[in-house]
Formats: structure tokens, sequence, C-alpha cells
């Protein structure tokens, strides 16, 4: 079976610690098996957790010079104000001006529009993870600029949600980001029914929140009004089309768009061991570096334009790891290939979370 992923060979490994409790050290690989349709009926699973703050402990101990890039971007605000502007003038040109030009405008918005749509994503993962300014208020604020290019209140729920990802990562029950019973076990390694599945990504989103079924909380229903609000606006402005053309531009941009191939490219197991995965490619430019995925996932208090330095300084960590060169291929390979599916994800008891996290202390006390 050919690789579907790259690895440095030139780039030796990390030296191990004396006394590490964790097995998996120094790269935190499990000895788990990927999980493959049609061979396994659940997914992988692991009996540690999640690797990243055992990682970035061991990488500070060797490169503690990478604390210093903790904080925010603020370059993040006029890309933010740059592309919520593109975003609504785009809906005013169709909404109002080029009201026959039907498949410019479906065109438009898969190649721009869409592209747009997962660039707000990235500025709400900033936003989220508060590197784009210096206060929480302030993130949130920026975060909903960014939503207004959504026609659907995304950025709280998102933040709400995918914080608890980073703290439950893989924990079945608790990960939002897990797929569901259903989308296992019905869709396997089916490459029309992948399709498919990729194309409703965005419904699935809101239907893995809603089954965790947790009341919305105060910011979220200041999304819904300022959400709202927005849509009213631009729908008096722009019109009904130009509304459409936001909903358009969202669609596509969480469906099958090359960009969109992140959402499966970070977790989705296409090795053994390996339960993040980073994607080194150029629409990482464009894309304001989500590709950095395990650099992120190590060092959250990074902002996005320091994620390249933090690999290139602590290169044998990151380069020995698997990793994506293509979104189109990881795309393509996840589909056509019937060993990948959504059930290709590791997963881990709360009882095995709590008893991994339990070695942190020993592992700090190795760092001093």
């Amino acid at each position: 079976m050919p690789p579907f992923t790259d690895i440095a060979r030139d780039i030796p490994l990390p030296d191990k610690e004396n006394d590490n409790p964790d097995y998996r050290h120094p790269l935190y690989l499990g000895d788990w098996k990927k999980s493959i349709p049609y061979v396994d009926e659940d997914i992988a699973t692991d009996d540690l957790d999640e690797p990243h703050m055992k990682r970035k402990i061991t990488i500070l101990k060797k490169y503690p010079e990478i604390e210093k890039f903790y904080g925010y971007d603020i370059t993040t605000i006029p890309i933010t104000l740059i592309a919520a502007t593109a975003q609504v003038v785009a809906a005013y040109v169709f909404g109002q001006i080029l009201l026959d030009w039907n498949w410019t405008m479906l065109l438009y918005s898969y190649v721009v529009g869409a592209s747009l749509t997962q660039l707000y994503g990235v500025i709400i993962h900033e936003t989220t993870h508060c590197l784009a300014a210096p206060t929480r208020f302030q993130n949130r604020i920026i975060g909903l600029i960014a939503n207004i290019g959504l026609p659907f209140p995304i950025a709280m729920s998102f933040r709400r949600y995918h914080l608890e990802h980073h703290t439950y990562q893989g924990v079945v029950g608790m990960d939002p980001d897990l797929p569901l019973d259903w989308e296992r076990k019905l869709i396997r390694g089916n490459a029309l029914l992948k399709f498919i599945w990729l194309n409703i990504y965005p419904a699935m989103y809101v239907i893995r929140g809603l089954v965790m079924q947790k009341p919305p909380q105060f910011w979220e229903y200041v999304n819904w009004i300022f959400t709202i609000t927005t849509d009213f606006l631009i729908y008096k402005y722009c019109g009904l089309r130009g509304l459409i053309y936001l909903f358009l531009s969202l669609w596509l941009g969480y469906g099958v768009h090359p960009a969109a191939a992140h959402f499966i490219q970070e977790h989705y197991t296409f090795d053994d061991g390996q339960e993040t995965y980073s994607y080194y490619g150029i629409l990482n430019y464009f894309f304001m570096n989500i590709g950095y995925h395990n650099e992120h996932h190590d060092f959250t208090k990074i902002p996005w334009s320091k994620l390249p330095a933090v690999r290139k300084i602590a290169s044998e960590f990151y380069d020995n790891l698997a990793f994506h060169t293509s979104w189109f291929m990881v795309h393509y390979n996840f589909v056509t290939q019937k060993q990948f599916g959504p059930q290709s994800r590791v997963g881990r008891t709360v009882e095995d979370h709590k008893r991994g996290r339990q070695q942190l202390r020993k592992i700090k006390k190795l760092k001093d």
C-alpha cells in the first residue's frame, strides 16, 4: 500500500528522557493500529491521554526560547476587516448588479467565496485562543466581525466546543470533534457515502454540538442576535440573492473545498500511532498556517504567524512525524481508499485520559 503521508528521513530523532513514565516519548506516538473500515468495527483506542501537552513540556525543556512566541498577532485584525468587507461587497454585486450571472456567482462562490469562508474559520479559530488581540473581549469582537461573512452564527459556539476539543482530545463522549456512532457505522469506507458526508460537513458540526445537549451560553445568544441583524441588513441592501451567495459560500467552503480538507487532515488517522497531522503546503500562506496543526496543539498560546518558526526550531520533533503536503490528496485519498472513513480516528476513555494526565507531575520534574 503506498504511503499517504510524508516524513522527513534526514533529521535525527530527539533524545529520550530517562525515567519518563510515558512510553510514547519523545514524539509521543502510540502503539495502537489505525482503525480500518470493514476490518474494525470502531475507532482505534489509545491507553493514555492526548500527546500534545507532554510533547510541549519535552520541547520546551530543549528549546525554552519558543515561549517568546507566546502572545497575539494584531495583523489578524486588518485581515479580518478586509476579508469581511470583500464578502459583503461580493454579496452586493451578485445581489444588486449581476442579477443574471448565475453560473458566474456559483463559480465565484466556490473559488473565492468558499475560500473566504475558510479564512473566516481560521480567524475565528485564532480568536478562540485569544491570539488576535490582547483581551478576551477584543477577540470575541473580532470573531463576530469574521462571522459577518457567514450567514450562520458560528463564532461563539465554535469557541466553546473547540476549547473542549483541546481539553478532551479523543475522549469518547467529551470531545465534540469525534464523529458520531451513526457516521462511523453507516459510511464506513464507501466512497460515495464519504463524498456525500464531506458535502454535509457543515450540518455535521451543528449536529455534533446538539448531541452534546448543552444549553447555549451568553455569548452564543449574542452571536445569534448579531448574525440575525447582519443577515437582515445584507438581505435589505444586497437582496435575497446576496444572502443566497453567502449561504452558497458557506456550504461550498465547508464541503469539498481544498481548504476544507484540513478537517480531515488534522485528526483522521492515516498512520498507526499518530492522531494529529500537520499540512505543510503552499495554501498555508493564504489560510494563515492553519495546516500547522501539531504545532498549534502543542503550543496553543502561539499565533498563526509564528508556527512555522516553532517547526523550524524543533524540527526533530515535527519532521519525524507524518505530515501532509497536499490538501487535494487528503480529500482524494480519504474518499477513494476503502481503508479510510469517519471511523479513522483514535479515542480514549476518560479514565485513561486522567491516568495519562497524572504522569504530568513527574514529567515536569524531569523538565527541571
